[in-house]
C-alpha cells in the first residue's frame, strides 16, 4: 500500500472514530444533569474519550504518511459521517439540507483526492517554525484585537474569532504534521517546542471557539471555523511543505474549485444541524419563561383598554400563589423546588475533536414552584 492510500485510509477510519465518539458524547452531554462537563462515572463518557483518543492518533499518524493539503480536510468527513452513524444507532434523521451538504462535501473531498499529487515528507527546519509560530501569534492576536475593537457588533466580532480559531487549529496541525514527520526518523528533544506549540495553538483555538459561540450565536462561526481551518492548513502544506496538485495550474484551479463546492456542503450541514437543535429547544425555551410582573404585565396589555390595564396593576398578595406551569418531563411527584435544567447542546468547535458542551442561555434555567 502506498503511503497517500495508507494516509487517506486512516484518515476515513479517524473520522469515523472521531464521529462515533461525538454522537456517544452528545448523548451523554445531553442526559448529564446539570452542566456536569466531565461525567467521570458514566461509562459511555469514557467510551467517546477512547474514540476521541483512537481518532487524534490516527489523523497525527495520517499527517506523517500524506499531505496536509489532503489529510486535513478529509478530517470534515467527521461531520459527513455523523449523518447515517447517528440515523442508524441513536435513530436520528437528518434532513433534505443535510444531505445536500453531505453529498456536495464527498464531491468535493473526492475531486481534491483525484487531483492530489505524490505525497510530501518535507518537514520544517528551526527557522521556519519560529517564523511560522511568530506569523501564527500576530495573526491571531491581530484578530482578537479586531474583534475586541467591534465589540459593538456582535456578529461581526463572533466571525473575527471564529477565523481566530480556524487558524490557530489549523497551524496546530501544521506542526503536528511537523512532528509526526521528524518521529518517522525516531523521537527527538528537540521536538519539545513543538509540541508545546501544539498545545498552546489547540487550547488557544478552543477557548476562542467558545467566546465566538457566546458573541453572535453557533451557525456563524461555526460554519466559519470548520471552513477556515482546512484551508489554512492546506495552504501552508502547499506553500511551505511542498505539496503539489496534478496537472499543474489547471489542477490547482479544478482543486481550489473542489475545496469550494466542499465548503459549501459543510456549510450546509452546519446550518442544517442547528437548525434542527434550535427547533428542538424551542419548546423547552418556552416553558423556561417566568411569570410576567405586574409592571410587565402591564407593558403587555394594549393603552386602550383601560380595564385590563387596570387588572393588570393589581398587586397579588404575598401568600397567594400562583399557579406555575410544570415543564413537560417532569415527572409526576417529582421535587419540583429543584432547578430544571434544559439538557446542554453539544456543538463541534472544529473538525475531528470533540463535541464540546456550549453552556447554555440563561434562560434556559428555571426554577418551577408548586
Amino acid at each position: 500500500m502506498s503511503a497517500l492510500a495508507l494516509s487517506v485510509l486512516l484518515s476515513f477510519v479517524s473520522a469515523v472514530a472521531y464521529a462515533g465518539g461525538a454522537i456517544v458524547q452528545e448523548r451523554v452531554a445531553a442526559s448529564s444533569p446539570g452542566e456536569q462537563y466531565a461525567p467521570l462515572r458514566r461509562p459511555a463518557w469514557w467510551a467517546a474519550v477512547a474514540l476521541n483518543g483512537l481518532g487524534a492518533l490516527l489523523h497525527v499518524v495520517a499527517l506523517a504518511y500524506g499531505p496536509l493539503s489532503i489529510v486535513q480536510p478529509l478530517g470534515a468527513l467527521t461531520i459527513v459521517f455523523a449523518l447515517p452513524m447517528a440515523a442508524l444507532f441513536v435513530g436520528r434523521r437528518a434532513g433534505a439540507t443535510a444531505w445536500r451538504g453531505a453529498v456536495m462535501a464527498t464531491v468535493g473531498l473526492a475531486g481534491l483526492l483525484a487531483l492530489v499529487g505524490a505525497p510530501a515528507t518535507q518537514s520544517l527546519d528551526t527557522g521556519q517554525r519560529v517564523a511560522v509560530a511568530l506569523t501564527t501569534a500576530g495573526a491571531v492576536a491581530t484578530l482578537v484585537v479586531a474583534a475586541r475593537a467591534v465589540h459593538r457588533h456582535p456578529a461581526v466580532r463572533s466571525i473575527l474569532l471564529a477565523v481566530a480559531s480556524g487558524v490557530a487549529f489549523g497551524m496546530a496541525s501544521v506542526f503536528t504534521k511537523t512532528v509526526a514527520v521528524d518521529w518517522t526518523d525516531g523521537v527527538s528533544v528537540g521536538d519539545l517546542p513543538s509540541l508545546a506549540v501544539i498545545g498552546v495553538l489547540a487550547t488557544a483555538g478552543l477557548l476562542l471557539s467558545q467566546a465566538s459561540y457566546r458573541s453572535g450565536g453557533l451557525a456563524a462561526p461555526l460554519a466559519t471555523l470548520t471552513v477556515v481551518n482546512p484551508v489554512v492548513a492546506a495552504a501552508v502544506g502547499i506553500t511551505m511543505f511542498g505539496e503539489t496538485f496534478r496537472y499543474g495550474t489547471t489542477g490547482t484551479a479544478l482543486a481550489l474549485s473542489f475545496g469550494v463546492v466542499a465548503a459549501g456542503g459543510l456549510i450546509l450541514l452546519t446550518a442544517e444541524r442547528l437548525a434542527r437543535e434550535q427547533q428542538q429547544a424551542a419548546p423547552a425555551t418556552a416553558h423556561a419563561v417566568p411569570a410576567a410582573s405586574a409592571a410587565s404585565a402591564v407593558a403587555a396589555v394594549p393603552a386602550d383598554d383601560p380595564a385590563r390595564t387596570l387588572l393588570a396593576a393589581l398587586e397579588v398578595p404575598a401568600d397567594v400563589a400562583l399557579p406555575v406551569p410544570v415543564p413537560a418531563g417532569v415527572p409526576a411527584g417529582a421535587d419540583t423546588d429543584s432547578e430544571v435544567t434544559v439538557p446542554q447542546v453539544a456543538y463541534a468547535p472544529f473538525y475531528g475533536g470533540p463535541y464540546v458542551p456550549v453552556p447554555s442561555a440563561g434562560r434556559h434555567r428555571m426554577r418551577v414552584k408548586s
